[in-house]
This record gives C-alpha cells, sequence and structure tokens, in this order.
C-alpha cells in the first residue's frame, strides 16, 4: 500500500540557490498533497528560506548558519538534534555536508536527494521524480510557487536583472541591458534588480540611462529584501535577465520574460511552465561550458547576444 505508515511531522532540506530552491516547488507542493495534515520543519539558507518560508503546513523554519562559526560538522550534529523526532526527512541537497547532517536526524524514514536520470531533463523534473521514486508516488510536477502578492506598478513595467551570483560568464553586458531599457522606456517605466554583490553593474546601467536622460527608472540593486524582490518581480509586465533565482521568480508568475542564456544548458534550468517565456541563446559548438568564467577568454555566448536580439521578442 502506498504511504502505509502515518506521517506527521516531516524535515525538508532546501537547495542554497534562490532558482535551485524555487525549482524544489513542485515537488515540496506534491509532498504537501500527499500529507496534508503533516508539520513541515523547514532548513536552508538564509535566502532560500525567505521564500519558500511561508508555504502551507510549514511550522518552524530553520536557516542554515552552521558554517559561520565554530566546527561546522560539530554544528551539523547539533542542528540535526535541534529538528528533534520526525516521520520524513527529506533533503534536496547532495552535499557531504547534507548526508552527515541527514545521518544524525532522528526520523523513521529519510532520503537525500540523488539524480535518477543521466540524460538531460529540467531540474524541475529531477526533484518531482526524485520524491515519486522515494515516497511511491506518480505525480505530475505542478507549476512553480510562491506565495507572495505581486506589487502594483502605476504604469507599464520593465525589469532587468543583469546580475547572476553563479559567475560572471553567465552574465550579459551591462550597457546591452542598458540599449533594452532606453529602447523600452518610451512605452514602460524602468526597474534594474540585483543582489548586495551586483550594485555596480546596476549603477552602470543607471549612468547610461541618465546620459540618454531617461528619468523613469528606478535602482532596485541591494534594496530589497528576498519578498520584497519576489514581489517587485511579480508585478512587472516583462522581465529581461540572466539564468539566475530571479529568473524562476518570474516564472512563477509568468511574466513575459527574455531570458538570457551562454554558458548553461537552458534545457536543464531555463523557465519551468512559463507560456511566456523567450529564450535568447547563440548555440555555439563550445556551449554549454558550464563554467563560471569563459575557459576560452572570448565569451563568445554573451558577447554575440545583442540588445536587437532581445527588443525581437519583446
Amino acid at each position: 500500500m502506498k504511504n502505509k505508515m502515518k506521517i506527521e511531522k516531516i524535515f525538508i532540506e532546501i537547495p542554497t540557490w534562490l532558482g535551485d530552491a524555487i525549482m524544489t516547488t513542485p515537488a515540496i507542493g506534491n509532498i504537501i498533497k500527499t500529507y496534508p495534515d503533516a508539520k513541515i520543519t523547514l532548513l536552508g539558507s538564509f535566502v532560500s528560506t525567505q521564500a519558500l518560508g511561508n508555504f502551507k503546513n510549514i511550522e518552524k523554519v530553520i536557516v542554515d548558519d552552521t558554517k559561520k562559526q565554530g566546527n561546522r560538522y560539530l554544528n551539523l550534529y547539533k542542528l540535526a538534534k535541534q529538528i528533534g523526532k520526525v516521520d520524513l526527512a527529506i533533503s534536496f541537497r547532495r552535499s557531504f555536508s547534507s548526508k552527515f547532517m541527514m545521518f544524525f536526524i532522528d526520523a523513521k524514514k529519510k532520503f537525500n536527494y540523488k539524480r535518477l536520470e543521466k540524460k538531460q531533463i529540467h531540474q524541475v523534473l529531477r526533484y518531482n521524480d526524485f520524491v515519486n521514486h522515494v515516497l511511491n508516488l506518480d505525480n505530475k510536477a505542478g507549476d512553480l510557487k510562491l506565495y507572495f502578492p505581486a506589487y502594483k506598478y502605476h504604469n507599464l513595467t520593465l525589469g532587468i536583472n543583469p546580475g547572476a551570483t553563479y559567475g560572471s560568464a553567465k552574465r550579459w553586458y551591462p550597457e546591452e541591458f542598458a540599449k533594452v531599457a532606453i529602447a523600452m522606456s518610451k512605452t514602460h517605466d524602468i526597474v534594474i534588480f540585483g543582489g548586495p554583490s551586483e550594485t555596480d553593474i546596476a549603477k552602470d546601467i543607471e549612468k547610461e540611462l541618465l546620459s540618454k536622460g531617461i528619468k523613469n527608472y528606478q535602482n532596485f540593486a541591494g534594496k530589497t529584501t528576498i519578498p520584497e524582490l519576489i514581489e517587485k518581480i511579480a508585478g512587472l509586465d516583462i522581465f529581461i535577465t540572466n539564468d539566475s533565482g530571479p529568473m524562476h521568480v518570474a516564472a512563477a508568475y509568468k511574466v513575459k520574460t527574455a531570458a538570457i542564456f551562454g554558458p548553461t544548458r537552458f534545457k536543464e534550468t531555463n523557465q519551468w511552465n512559463n507560456p511566456n517565456e523567450n529564450i535568447i541563446t547563440k548555440k555555439l559548438a563550445c556551449a554549454p561550458c558550464m563554467k563560471r568564467a569563459c575557459p576560452l577568454k572570448h565569451h563568445n555566448c554573451m558577447k554575440l547576444i545583442t540588445a536587437q536580439d532581445v527588443l525581437k521578442v519583446l
């Protein structure tokens, strides 16, 4: 019989990165659908728990700060003990540290994420297939879900996201983002997004806008909390972004998106179930290399993409 054991308490560890965490949401939705009365303890990074912490059934949220001070493995052991007794423990991470912590969790059943399929499939399917496999289910992967209300802008609004935390190879050029923003500023207000480490790129774009006399813009780089970032992206009419966490936020709200891909596998990490996505890529022989910086030093996978390529799909 499926799911014979009574499940009242569930522990879930989500990925560290915002985009990966959001891609687990169809799988988490299926866990909640299977055990609708179970109470969930959620563990993850500050960023990922800020995004997913208000999911239905989540009773407790723990931020993993075991790297901060002292012996990490002792901290992981203490963290496992802090979680207490649960019926089911599921981790969506593959790292050694995660496996170490899961070893000490007091759970009737526990499962660490593993890739079940060698061929290229979307990461959302990988996470969902893993849950189906370990819980003996046959649930389809639904849409990405985030539970924040969309911000209401006064005018039509274009959002641009020039950063990408994985590395420089994933980043399109600020001057090209600026060209798109300048062209679109006649019909749309412009909003620039970015994390605390991406304020310089955002300022470069801002300078270009000001040099062309564009005033109908706001620069939110480094100024938003994760919930504010999600709400502001959710309310956009159009979003232009590198392969990044905010790209998956836009997918959850089905925002019209131009998603710029260079060195990464768009078949695995493009927007899930967003009918309004446009993938911009040059499909070069050297791509996807999956490197943080261009190993060939030319960065043509991004350099050859022009503002015109993006404007064509908007």
